[in-house]
């Protein structure tokens, strides 16, 4: 069964802002993150069940940027929620946590 990605709005902040950064360094990075990106989130798809960060917050980091994904499931809905997408050098305390 395939689970259904809800983004909540800090991470579509988090990653627009992310796609603008990059493109302001160089033309196209912010496209290669975004495909990075949404590889990671098509393997939530499939299978949600990562590591747990704590609570309910599961983790999946990106292998070429450094990004975090933190998401949540709902099994019962079959819903993965993408709390945030937190690159690395942000200070810790900004974790989501639920």
């Amino acid at each position: 069964m395939r689970y259904t990605i809800v983004f909540q709005p800090r991470a579509i902040y988090e990653i627009q802002d992310s796609i603008n950064y990059y493109d302001e360094q160089q033309i196209g990075l912010g496209e290669e993150f975004y495909n990075e990106l949404f590889e990671y989130v098509d393997a939530i798809i499939i299978n949600p069940f990562y590591k747990i960060h704590s609570g309910n917050i599961r983790v999946l980091p990106l292998k070429k940027f450094p990004f975090v994904i933190f998401y949540w499931i709902d099994e019962s809905e079959k819903r993965a929620y993408i709390e945030a997408v937190f690159h690395t050098s942000q200070n810790t305390d900004k974790y989501p946590s639920k």
